[in-house]
């Protein structure tokens, strides 16, 4: 009797943890629109659908991580704030803040899955029209009242300006460089650094896998 509960109680286990590894048939986000002429957020809207009507333009095709909320996991780290980040590079990102933290970098906020076009062409109206790597959860930005987005700024100089967080300082230890611990651990493990990206865009506090 006891071995024909045993059994029960490990195929019982063993069904909710194939239910866990597989994904959700359901999707839903929360996205919004950014306007370059009013240099607001329009359009903002929840979305729900079945996995299976995902557009192309809801998948990242580079890690197959989409839009979905759950896709993505929360990531918790004493006296950091919570964020949320792909599952499938969870893991990773919080072994290197943790480790950083450990050494003494000094990590204040992280800003992970953040769904919203705020790249790509402009429609008629003057929205944005792509998915930014927030939206799929594969970019993450950290420190940025310390580490700012600056247009106009092919390389850096007193011409950069600031759009977005706070003024970038190289002297600041909260400020990145591409000599800063922070920088040289994200890109050992796969994430490159928005400050070193092509183009006329330098974004200090921005690590992905193609540091856009």
């Amino acid at each position: 009797m006891n071995m024909i509960f045993f059994a029960f109680i490990l195929a019982a286990f063993i069904s909710l943890s194939t239910q866990a590894e597989t994904p959700s048939q359901t999707c839903h986000y929360s996205t919004y629109k950014w306007n370059v002429n009013s240099r607001t957020t329009v359009d903002a809207k929840t979305v729900y659908k079945l996995r299976s009507e995902l557009l192309p333009i809801e998948i990242d095709a580079a890690s197959g991580c989409t839009l979905c909320e759950e896709d993505q996991e929360t990531i918790r780290i004493p006296k950091l704030n919570e964020f949320k980040v792909c599952k499938k590079f969870a893991s990773k990102i919080q072994l290197v803040l943790t480790e950083l933290i450990e050494q003494g970098q000094p990590i204040r906020d992280v800003v992970g899955y953040r769904v919203g076009m705020t790249r790509g062409n402009v429609d008629n109206q003057g929205n944005r029209t792509q998915f930014s790597n927030h939206s799929f959860g594969v970019a993450i930005d950290i420190n940025t009242n310390q580490n700012g987005l600056y247009d106009n700024c092919v390389q850096w100089n007193s011409k950069c300006r600031l759009i977005k967080g706070g003024i970038w300082n190289p002297s600041n230890p909260e400020s990145w460089t591409a000599d800063s611990l922070t920088v040289t651990l994200f890109k050992q493990n796969g994430f490159q650094w928005g400050g070193e990206i092509q183009g006329q865009q330098k974004d200090f506090m921005h690590f992905s896998p193609s540091g856009y």
